[in-house]
Order: C-alpha cells, then sequence, then structure tokens
C-alpha cells in the first residue's frame, strides 16, 4: 500500500517535539509499504532543508520537505499564512503523488486542503487525523476571532469530515464530540503511543550545578505559554517557597511566548527552586524525565482542553512517571482507574504546591505510580500495537470494508 501523509511538524527523536508521524510511518515502511511524507520546517523539529523544496530520506520515509519555517512565536496572521502557503504548495502533490491513502494529520485544519484535492481529483481515499478540535479550540480560546474567518473555518471542517472515508482522534474525547456533532460513522481514537524505545531505557542523569537526580523534583516539558497555563507552575513555586519547602523543585524545559517573562521572573525574585532548561531534543530529555519523580501536565482551565492528548502524558508513562495533570476529561478518568497519578486545579496553584509536598512525605505512594505508569503504559499506549491497530483500519479503507 502506498501512504501520502500532509504533516507540517514532523520531526525524529534528534528534535523537540512529538515523533508520532515518524514513528507510525517508520513502522509501515518495516512492513513493506510506501510511505510519503510532505511537510514544512517546524523551529522545534530537527529537519534542514538549503532548498526551496528538496526530498529526504529517513528511515524509509520519503519526506518531502517544504523550507517554509513555522514558529509558535510567530504573530496569528503570519502563521496563518505559512499554514495557508504550505498547504497551497503541498497540494500539487496531492495531484503528483500515485498513493492509495491519504492522511491529512491536523491541526492546522488547512492541512485538510492537500488532503482534500488528492481526494477530489486524484481519487485517493481521505483519512483526517484530528490531533485537536480545530477550528473549536483556537476559536474557544479566543484566537481567531473574526467572524468570516470562523464561519468559514466551520464550513471548511464540515467539508473535510464530509469527504474523510475515516477519521481519527488523538483521544477518546476528540472522537466522541466528532461523532456527535458531525454524525459521522466511521471515527475512532488512537492515542499517541509510549516510545518504549525511547523513554523506556534507562538513561544517565548528567548532574550539574542546577539539578540532580537525587533532588525531589516535577518536570514539566514543552511549551511555555497561556494555554499550557504556566504562570500556574510560577505560583506553585513561590507557594513552595513562602512555605519554607523550596527542597522540592519544579523543572521546566521548554521555548515558548511565556519564557522570557518567566526567566525573568526567577531572577528577579531568586525563585531558585523553579528551574527552567532551553528547549532540548527528545534523546536529551529523557533522563530528566526519568529521574522525576512526578511529571506536571497543566492545561489552561477550558472544556474544549478537556479531550488534549498531550505527548508529555504518554512520555512520562513510558519513563515510569506518575503525572499531575489538570484537565476533567479523559485524562482525568484514566488517572484516577489506573492509580497513576492525581487531577488538581488549574486555577488554584496552591492545589499543586500542597500536593508535591504530601508526595515528598509519601515515597512509597510514589514507587507504587511509578510501577503502574510502566505497565499502564506498555499494556494501552504500546507503540508497536497502536501503529498495527493504524494500519489495519487503513487497510480497511484500501479494500473498501
Amino acid at each position: 500500500m502506498k501512504i501520502l501523509i500532509f504533516y507540517q511538524y514532523f520531526t525524529t527523536p534528534k528534535g523537540s517535539w512529538g515523533t508520532r508521524i515518524y514513528e507510525f510511518s517508520k513502522e509501515w515502511v518495516k512492513q513493506g509499504h510506501d510511505v510519503t511524507v510532505v511537510t514544512s520546517i517546524y523551529s522545534k523539529s530537527d529537519l534542514k532543508a538549503t532548498k526551496f523544496i528538496e526530498t529526504q530520506i529517513i528511515d524509509g520515509i520519503e519526506v518531502k520537505v517544504i523550507n517554509i519555517k513555522i514558529d509558535n512565536k510567530q504573530p496569528i496572521i503570519k502563521r496563518i499564512i505559512t499554514f495557508l502557503l504550505y498547504s497551497i504548495i503541498s497540494s500539487w502533490y496531492g495531484l503528483k503523488i500515485k498513493a492509495d491513502i491519504t492522511i491529512a494529520s491536523s491541526g492546522p485544519i488547512t492541512v485538510g486542503i492537500p488532503g482534500l484535492i488528492s481526494k477530489i481529483f486524484s481519487k485517493k481515499k481521505l483519512v483526517f487525523e484530528a490531533r485537536d478540535l480545530w477550528p473549536e479550540t483556537p476559536i474557544q480560546l479566543g484566537v481567531i476571532k473574526n467572524t468570516i474567518i470562523i464561519w468559514i473555518a466551520y464550513y471548511f471542517e464540515k467539508l473535510i469530515y464530509r469527504n474523510a472515508s475515516l477519521i481519527i482522534g488523538l483521544s477518546p474525547g476528540i472522537r466522541d464530540q466528532i461523532i456527535n456533532k458531525h454524525k459521522h460513522k466511521n471515527v475512532i481514537s488512537i492515542t499517541n503511543s509510549a516510545n518504549f524505545g525511547l523513554f523506556g531505557k534507562k538513561k544517565n542523569f548528567n548532574t550539574n550545578s542546577i539539578l540532580n537526580k537525587n533532588e525531589f523534583y516535577a518536570i514539566y516539558t514543552g511549551n511555555i505559554g497561556e494555554v499550557n497555563n504556566s504562570y500556574w507552575l510560577v505560583n506553585a513555586a513561590r507557594n513552595l517557597k513562602n512555605k519554607k519547602n523550596d527542597d522540592i523543585k519544579i523543572v521546566l524545559i521548554g521555548d515558548g511566548q511565556m519564557k522570557e517573562k518567566i526567566i525573568s521572573i526567577i531572577k528577579k525574585e531568586n525563585l531558585t527552586n523553579l528551574i527552567h532548561f532551553d528547549l532540548m531534543s527528545k534523546e536529551n530529555l529523557v533522563a530528566f524525565v526519568q529521574y522525576a519523580n512526578v511529571s506536571l501536565v497543566p492545561l489552561k482551565p477550558n472544556p474544549i482542553l478537556d479531550t488534549s492528548s498531550p505527548n508529555k502524558f504518554f512520555e512520562s508513562l513510558a519513563a515510569g512517571v506518575p503525572i499531575i495533570q489538570t484537565t476533567k476529561g479523559w485524562l482525568k478518568d484514566y488517572l484516577n482507574v489506573n492509580k497513576v497519578g492525581f487531577t488538581v486545579d488549574g486555577n488554584n496553584s496552591k492545589s499543586l504546591s500542597d500536593l508535591l509536598i504530601q508526595l515528598k512525605n509519601n515515597p512509597e505512594l510514589i514507587q507504587e505510580m511509578k510501577f503502574n505508569a510502566s505497565k499502564c503504559a506498555e499494556r494501552d499506549f504500546n507503540q508497536s500495537s497502536l501503529s498495527d491497530i493504524y494500519l489495519s483500519s487503513l487497510l480497511k479503507i484500501h479494500h473498501g470494508k
């Protein structure tokens, strides 16, 4: 089977972003399928390009790189322009490349443009992968406010779902919302996977003057910004310092719109228990996650974010690290049922600082949850199993079932 994938954020473990498309594509290539990915240059990816358009072969995957740079720090108008430019150029591949299945992996939802082109004009079967609920998420978060753009976005959403033979939501919550809103008959959930090959193999921790592996610390990895509730972490560190519990560290690793502001707060207030490291590759990140006592998965309190499927959740489980998170959807249910973490109030930083103090004084509970985390990752989010489920779903579409 020949599979064509449109995805703007392709990266390998040498980059600092989720590797879902890379990992699944690599598995499909091993099983004898041809996979072509059309992507661009994301600031957190390891991809580089010297030409405007070039072809790279990565672990058997043919990667068409369109040298358009995308960064979360870009103003919203510039980001929309880069999304549209990518979609227009990549539509050529939707017409040119012979394939049995086209996968359009969103967000942004504009990635559906080349997917529709390939379906309508080249008769490829379209699979739409909803990583989050576009355009609902940016609309509810106030990122998109223009009524005309909102109307266009909703119309385009309906058009994509109507033309997709299969819709894959990255969480049960995304799947259920799409079924309820669009009444599509073929919607499934395939979450991100727990990468044991990377996060499950113990790595050496290089102790430095700022942090060592024997300290009690909670780790946050990823974007530092409003949607990720980053100031909530700052306030929790302040609470710990005020309570004379600043031996409990909160470690932030990443980049984002609020990074510089938070670094200035750390220096100004001498928050020695709030430690920031710059963005690093997944390969270099592993040891920091493995030696953490807990992993933090905070999001801005908003019902639309309750459907989220954050990479850090699965990476933490693969590393055998319990989780503290703030959403009220499927993640909360999963933690409760499987006893691998806690859900706290994302509006109240005291709820986080108090819990960290309790956990520091209860190492037996942490050890129990560490064991549960590894077990759950292997059982529910095994990369090989999810890859096979995904491929099986594609083969059913290919054979008209």
